[in-house]
């Protein structure tokens, strides 16, 4: 049963991305990877709430826990994107625009931990 929850939660994820990913490059261009750095950064943020909140209340089971982590967030997020966008600036010489894409991904994905950590504490105390 939670096999068929982390595959139907990556559908999710994986159709939510897809979507995150096209409206990013319709609004800013295809010139930065946007669409990579939204979905990591707000999949980390939704991730460390997850968790944090499964943590310290009873509000989710398990199985939802592991349906939204493994599979919603697993499915949205992605480091292999990021990696290949990162990697073909690099072939192609634009450092700056490399360097800018692995710093922004970092700092934006620690710090958008952190804040879902923050938030879920706020609204379900520790």
């Amino acid at each position: 049963m939670r096999f068929l929850l982390i595959c139907f939660g990556g559908a999710i994820g994986t159709g939510a991305r897809y979507l995150t990913s096209l409206w990013a490059l319709t609004t800013f261009g295809a010139a930065f990877p946007f669409g990579t750095l939204i979905v990591n950064v707000l999949g980390s943020f939704l991730i460390s709430f997850v968790v944090e909140m499964a943590g310290t209340t009873n509000a989710i089971s398990p199985d939802v826990r592991l349906m939204l982590t493994a599979g919603v967030m697993g499915g949205f997020t992605t480091y292999s994107a990021f990696n290949f966008e990162t990697s073909a600036y690099m072939r192609m010489g634009q450092w700056t625009t490399a360097v800018a894409n692995v710093g922004a991904t970092l700092f934006g994905c620690l710090a958008a931990g952190f804040a879902g950590v923050a938030l879920a504490r706020i609204f379900f105390g520790r």
